[in-house]
């Protein structure tokens, strides 16, 4: 890991936002609604999470999440699967 990659030394996740506190001083926070995965968890799953990578990410093992420190800075909202959908081919 380059040293000037931001690193999270702490989380803290509530039912909006997503906040991680990096090495450096920075506090960075995102909408909760940004991970699917976890706006669709449980409190108690949203909280049991492991910081990895030396503080690179965060793993929610529980709901297979994971959110990098350059994500939460850069990072485009994750996207839900998109639902199949049924196109129904019309006789003529």
């Amino acid at each position: 890991m380059e040293m000037d990659e931001p690193r999270i030394v702490a989380v803290f996740v509530t039912d909006e936002t997503i906040t991680a506190q990096l090495a450096d001083g920075r506090t960075i926070s995102v909408p909760l609604a940004w991970s699917w995965r976890l706006s669709n968890a449980t409190p108690a799953q949203r909280n049991k999470f492991e910081i990895i990578g030396s503080g690179q990410g965060i793993h929610w093992e529980e709901i297979d999440e994971d959110i990098s420190a350059i994500g939460m800075l850069t990072g485009i909202p994750a996207r839900p699967p998109k639902e199949k959908r049924k196109d129904f081919a019309h006789a003529t």
